[in-house]
């Protein structure tokens, strides 16, 4: 049997989702309540691979329970499987899925956002949730900067060095800035991203707030093809997968 979950977590105690050896991730945890409550070795496979403290504030995956399994009805799982796994990761909904229901495959579209707090003031309440940033920001004129991420291009400039992918095209639907009160949100959308390319994309911008990328430049870095011609990486904690669109 197969169940499709829908999950959030904070990811600041986790090095990923993904089960890696010798470290706390989200799948780890999932999978270790998974045996309890189905009384059996369940594999665990998720609509994305979030890097080691980025957040997920809506997320799937599946749990493949094998013959002989506890059968569970899926509206109860979310309460079973919440009194089991730490607090820092709740399971939503659940329901049946079709037998060997990949999410990973059956994603359209992700959206993420990477929420910059903004105040020269400290706030202990934000720590490892948003990236601390004390000096002003025009969240306006990176709006205006944001918007060249928009379409479908060769995004190897926003690229990790050293990741091994098929194709570095994606496409980004939307792409733009916005303020909440003391908080500076970048949101982009796209058919895909590659590795750190959201943190990526939030470095140059904050790069070019600061002049040391030159304003309307985005469109010549992604010609570029050159992860020197971007800015820096910003760090995950402000980083939340914030809506998956399955198919």
């Amino acid at each position: 049997m197969t169940y499709l979950l829908e999950i959030a977590y904070s990811g600041a105690a986790y090095s990923g989702f993904q089960i890696q050896k010798n470290a706390r991730t989200v799948a780890g945890e999932l999978t270790r309540a998974a045996k309890l409550l189905f009384d059996a070795d369940c594999k665990i496979q998720g609509c994305s691979r979030t890097d080691a403290g980025v957040h997920a504030r809506q997320f799937y995956c599946s749990v493949h329970v094998p013959d002989g399994g506890n059968a569970v009805p899926a509206d109860r799982v979310p309460a079973a499987m919440n009194c089991l796994l730490p607090y820092d990761i709740a399971v939503k909904k659940a329901q049946i899925a079709p037998d060997g229901y990949n999410p990973r495959f059956e994603t359209a579209y992700k959206e993420y956002c990477y929420v910059i707090y903004n105040k020269a003031e400290k706030d202990p309440f934000s720590y490892k949730l948003k990236l601390p940033y004390p000096f002003p920001l025009d969240e306006n004129e990176l709006d205006k900067e944001a918007k060249d991420f928009i379409g479908t291009h060769d995004f190897s400039s926003f690229m990790a060095v050293g990741s091994e992918v098929a194709t570095t095209v994606r496409t980004v639907y939307d792409a733009g800035v916005t303020r909440r009160g003391d908080d500076v949100i970048f949101t982009v959308s796209a058919d895909g991203f590659l590795y750190n390319m959201v943190r990526i994309m939030t470095g140059t911008l904050l790069y070019i707030a600061e002049g040391k990328i030159q304003k309307g430049t985005i469109p010549g870095i992604i010609e570029a093809k050159n992860r020197g011609a971007a800015g820096v990486t910003a760090a995950p904690d402000g980083l939340y997968l914030n809506r998956v669109v399955l198919k």
